[in-house]
């Protein structure tokens, strides 16, 4: 009798793809998760005798062996117990045979060769199947990565587009974001960006056989999705400089990105900022099947020097001294977050984890950021893996700003435990509304809890005892200080005094404001006051002055006092950065010494409103109206709307604007075409050489073809 041969196979996409929520997937192999049975129907030579059965190898990765768990070899029979790969027969008729293959919950992840010989002391040959990829599964609760939620794994695993809020505290945009998870080539791209990091170039087999672990995927991912290292995918700058590339508020989503960094053949993509990193990474960890979202920070810290702490150093104008100012605190700051249980540090830090791919500080040698547990931030755990003390910074610094003088001594003149990690935000699951999620990371500020939790940090970090509520730290400059006498105003102020806009701040207006003061004692006071104002960019760093004036002001017992303020639209116009930011201080210098410093970041608004013309249906054209105006007060040409949106229309649309008079108002049409059904999310940008981008999008609700 002639051997056992496979002479064709039906993955049976449709069907394992549905089960396994991979039906999105446009790749030619079959795409399923680890720990879940997925059905193929194999036509063989002839049928099976009694005695025969089919033998599979599973295997993924050069050098592929069961040592390391890379290479599986299992056959058709009864499901035995154990923690293998299986194979169960499901079906058998004369010539056809359909098996269920069932992986491992902690499989590795990625893309394997399925090859089938049949058992029998006859010679048979080994048919190779074909190929499959093997991804995180969420829905599976073996799996480090299982999400009890069927919404949230909609929202974190399945959706392709999100929002990303930046801005300031007191003003949060929120910007739209195609995550694109399921365009064309993007999952082969992903896998690809495993394959390009550093420990896979050294020692592609035993780097392939950590992928099971969530932990070590994600960090890999967090070094490669920035450029530092390692040839990654994007190349930041933060210099306002983007000669040789796209500004980073040019991009509409992480498709883009990819198809770039992978057809340049890995040449990093210029030019990426926070919000960019954290959009490609949340589009690659959705992509291989983990939970991720994305998060922004208000009043994020950068600690260079790990001391908890964010000096500032400024001059007699409030102007901030660049030269001696390390610590920064950016307007925002955006990372992520992905959902797997930590077996490294115990199932109490299990859930989400912080991940950061936006180069700021080395971690073991590289520029990567996490898995931070969020529940380890909170509790202050700092000691744990990984980065948890520059996290902890990011979120829960102490402020101060000190006034530099020409002796090269320095005045505290400002301090704050309450100021850094405001607003926590990440989008809602199932809708577009911003949630705070600040309680994740922290207690409430001021609050007891909260204080013991920065002094536990504060010891596990220095190894300092701590003495009640009050924590002696070494620091350069401030040595022999008590923290807390640090934090506490020295005396009561006399004077308080705020920034006060009279005009909204709108892009191509001059700016209108007044610096308001108030005399909080019974007696007159003189005080000097210097002002300054500088374009800046996000991360808060100035960019040119565009303020420089000093008043002297009179405030009678109890007296408030309104100092007015006008920049012209000519004196920003020219430095105004494409985060339409300005900062403003005020160092006030009252009798006897005291000193008060008041600063203000404004954000200048602009305006779009996107309208779908009627009912929006898979295959279907439908019209979009857009309607823009010309913020400045002279003509503008030129003008370009960029859209883009998964699902809605292939690739970028580009439709030139008409020109447009000094502050006016127009309306642009066109016409997309939804591919898939479902909430879409659609991008329009209107870009001009003469002022910054104007972002807007909307979610289309596309109906199925009838």
């Amino acid at each position: 009798m002639a051997g056992v041969r496979v002479t064709a196979v039906d993955w049976q996409r449709a069907s394992n793809g549905a089960a396994h929520h991979t039906e999105e997937y446009p790749c030619p192999e079959l795409v399923v998760r680890r720990g879940q049975s997925f059905r193929l129907a194999l036509a063989l030579s002839r049928a099976l005798d009694g005695e025969e059965t089919l033998v599979f190898t599973a295997e993924t990765g050069p050098g592929a062996s069961e040592a390391l768990h890379t290479k599986a070899v299992f056959q058709t029979s009864e499901p035995e117990g154990g923690d293998g790969w299986t194979a169960v027969t499901e079906a058998e008729t004369e010539n056809t045979l359909t098996v269920g293959i069932t992986s491992p919950p902690h499989a590795v992840i990625g893309r394997y060769l399925l090859s089938a010989r049949a058992s029998s002391r006859r010679k048979h040959s080994t048919r190779k199947l074909g190929e499959f990829v093997l991804l995180f599964n969420p829905w599976c609760p073996e799996d480090d990565v299982f999400l009890a939620s069927e919404e949230e794994r909609k929202e974190y695993v399945l959706n392709d587009s999100g929002i990303i809020f930046r801005g300031v505290e007191k003003r949060i945009r929120a910007q739209g974001w195609n995550y694109g998870q399921f365009e064309e080539d993007i999952l082969n791209i992903c896998l690809s960006i495993l394959d390009r990091s550093p420990s896979y170039q050294d020692n592609p087999a035993t780097d392939v056989s950590h992928r099971h672990d969530p932990v070590y995927v994600t960090r890999v991912i967090s070094a490669m999705v920035n450029s530092n290292n390692d040839r990654g995918v994007v190349q930041g700058q933060w210099q306002g400089k983007y000669g040789g590339g796209t500004s980073p508020l040019h991009w509409r989503g992480s498709v883009a990105i990819l198809q770039k960094w992978f057809k340049g053949r890995y040449k990093p993509v210029k030019y990426g900022q926070c919000w960019v990193f954290a959009g490609v990474m949340c589009t690659v960890l959705r992509c291989l099947g983990i939970a991720t979202r994305v998060v922004s920070n208000f009043n994020s810290a950068h600690d260079t020097d790990r001391n908890l702490s964010v000096d500032k150093y400024v001059d007699s104008f409030g102007r901030t001294l660049e030269d001696l100012t390390e610590d920064s605190m950016w307007n925002f700051h955006v990372w992520n977050e992905s959902w797997f249980a930590r077996q490294d540090l115990g199932p109490s830090y299990n859930g989400w984890q912080v991940l950061d791919a936006t180069p700021q500080e080395e971690s073991d040698g590289v520029y990567r950021c996490g898995p931070a547990s969020v529940t380890a931030i909170r509790e202050g755990d700092v000691h744990l893996a990984h980065d948890g003390p520059f996290v902890f910074a990011e979120v829960n610094a102490d402020y101060i700003t000190w006034l530099w003088h020409e002796d090269e001594s320095r005045e505290r003149v400002y301090s704050n435990t309450k100021k850094i990690g405001r607003c926590i935000s990440t989008k809602a699951v199932g809708s577009d509304s911003r949630v705070d999620i600040t309680g994740l990371y922290k207690y409430p500020e001021g609050s007891r809890k909260e204080r013991q939790v920065y002094t536990k940090a504060v010891k596990k970090l220095f190894g300092v005892e701590a003495a009640g509520r009050r924590t002696r730290i070494r620091r350069a400059g401030v040595r022999g200080l008590w923290r807390d006498d640090l934090l506490e105003p020295a005396t009561k102020p006399s004077i308080t005094g705020k920034f006060k806009v009279l005009e909204p701040p709108v892009l191509g207006n001059d700016l209108r404001l007044a610096l308001c003061l108030a005399n909080l004692t019974s007696r007159a006071q003189r005080v000097q006051v210097n002002m300054s104002g500088a374009t800046i960019l996000y991360t808060r760093r100035p960019v040119a002055e565009i303020l420089h004036e000093s008043h002297t002001v009179r405030l009678g017992p109890q007296e408030e006092k309104k100092i007015p303020i006008t920049i012209p639209y000519s004196k920003y116009k020219e430095d105004l950065t494409e985060d339409k930011k300005i900062l403003l201080a005020a160092m006030c210098l009252v009798t006897k010494g005291e000193k008060l410093l008041v600063e203000k970041d404004i954000t200048l608004e602009d305006f779009i409103t996107i309208k779908v013309l009627g009912p929006a249906v898979v295959g279907v054209e439908v019209g979009v109206e857009v309607t823009v105006a010309n913020p400045l007060l002279e003509k503008v040409e030129d003008c370009v709307l960029m859209v883009e949106g998964s699902g809605l229309l292939q690739g970028q649309l580009s439709i030139d604007v008409p020109s447009l008079e000094p502050q006016e108002r127009a309306s642009v049409t066109f016409d997309i075409t939804p591919s898939k059904s479902g909430p879409r999310q659609l991008q329009v940008d209107l870009v001009s050489p003469h002022f910054p981008d104007i972002k807007g999008f909307v979610i289309v609700h596309v109906a199925a073809a009838k």
